[in-house]
């Protein structure tokens, strides 16, 4: 009998050949080994993470991977970005299993939501997960608004979950309530589907399970051949994941205010302006990116401006105060969050405000000392120099100053060889006076 796969010609082949045929065709034959991709979402949800786990997604779509992870540890973010994300993951081929870890991890708020819309959702022990509550990065929401707010997220909380097969009731009370859960309290309440120490365990223990999509279609998880692969950030996300600090926020800010203020006070440097402009231009973008309030920026101009002002004007350091004042309430306002991670850190803000208070101090000084020194070239760097009378001044004669010689007009009668002293210049014609 002919072996599956081998052709009738292989009949006359001798036995070892025979043998080493089938064995490749069954090599070729047999399914290699797939990859999933496993991506890290261990940051703040904004536009940058979002669309890093979006495009993850699509390349999981496009390579036909059996199985997405995507592991969080986030405090939440944005609900634009978030939303962003969810709509993706309900949309796509792909299965995706959420895994909160590793141990220590969170999924707060927007990473709460995320986790209850996923295919799969798993946490490591001692992780936690919801206080999904909305809230306002300007404080505090006045009733109304509030109630509106509390309720779309609810209404956005039940769908998801009531599709998915979960814990309706106990996912609109991490909403509504911002009621947060263990692992072991997740599962209980029927908000994920296991626990898991790690993803190959993760892997290990959805291997041959049946899970429903948000289509309601079924699909059955091999993942017994199949290895885990850490899908990273390409070179553009990193940098702009790293723009979108609130300190770098902040650090380019003030970048760009004092290059651009030191090339309006000296025309000509090239470099502080094009440092300020190009500051400027990634604080705009890294706007995008985080939300901005823009009262804070008005802020941080103003301390500037006031740094500048008690340069001239004697205030006796109020000036300087009130400068500080502004410039620490301008960094505080500077990022329109209430999550404390979008939040410049008090001990991470005081050195650069004082440091940059002295910069600018010591900037504007050094400017003003520059317009008030005495001009060394022209008529006017004659004025103070002392000279010699090279005839009788009475009242006018010719003295010689710095090797040259000038008309001059005295104040006083002087006799030839007197020392002279310049006090001023009137057209060609020097006005002197009897030095020392």
């Amino acid at each position: 009998m002919t072996p599956v796969g081998l052709s009738p010609y292989s009949e006359g082949m001798p036995g070892p050949r025979r043998a080493a045929l089938a064995v490749l065709v069954l090599a070729v034959g047999a399914p290699a080994g797939a990859e999933v991709p496993v991506v890290e979402l261990d940051a703040v949800v904004h536009a940058v993470t979002a669309a890093y786990v979006v495009q993850a997604i699509d390349d999981a779509d496009a390579a036909g991977a059996p199985l997405l992870v995507l592991r969080l540890d986030t405090p939440g973010g944005l609900d634009t970005s978030m939303r962003q994300i969810i709509d993706r993951m309900l949309n796509c081929k792909t299965p995706i299993a959420v895994f909160v870890g590793p141990s220590g991890a969170r999924a707060a708020s927007a990473g709460f939501i995320i986790t209850i819309s996923a295919d799969v959702a798993a946490m490591a022990p001692g992780t936690n997960i919801g206080a999904a509550h909305p809230v306002s990065g300007l404080g505090q929401m006045d009733e109304v608004m509030s109630k509106k707010v509390t309720s779309d997220a609810a209404a956005y909380i039940r769908s998801k979950a009531e599709q998915r097969g979960r814990n309706v009731e106990m996912a609109e009370k991490a909403v509504v309530e911002s009621t947060s859960f263990t692992e072991k309290e997740a599962l209980e309440a029927g908000l994920i589907d296991l626990i898991a120490k790690d993803v190959p365990d993760l892997l290990a223990q959805l291997d041959g399970r049946e899970i429903r999509r948000f289509d309601g279609t079924t699909v059955v998880l091999h993942l017994e051949s199949q290895r885990p692969v850490e899908v990273r950030m390409d070179w553009r996300q990193a940098i702009l994941s790293a723009i979108a600090r609130p300190e770098i926020l902040f650090l380019l800010l003030l970048g760009a205010l004092a290059g651009l203020g030191t090339e309006i006070s000296h025309p000509g440097l090239m470099f502080p302006g094009v440092l300020g402009v190009f500051c400027l231009v990634l604080f705009l973008f890294a706007s995008q990116i985080i939300p901005v309030n823009w009262a804070g920026v008005l802020l941080i101009i103003l301390a500037v401006v006031l740094f500048i002002a008690e340069v001239k004007i004697t205030s006796y350091g109020l000036l300087t105060v009130g400068g500080l004042v502004a410039m620490m309430l301008g960094a505080m306002m500077l990022v329109d969050s209430s999550l404390p991670e979008l939040r410049i850190d008090l001990w991470t803000l005081v050195p650069i405000v004082l440091v940059f208070a002295a910069f600018t101090l010591a900037l504007v000084r050094l400017v003003v000392r520059a317009q008030l020194r005495q001009p060394a070239t022209g008529m006017e760097g004659l004025v103070g120099v002392s000279g010699r009378a090279t005839t009788d001044l009475d009242p006018e004669g010719w003295v010689i100053v710095q090797g040259e010689l000038w008309r001059a007009r005295a104040e006083e009668t002087l006799a030839k060889g007197d020392p002279v002293q310049v006090v001023s210049g009137d057209g060609l014609r020097l006005r002197v006076r009897k030095g020392a």
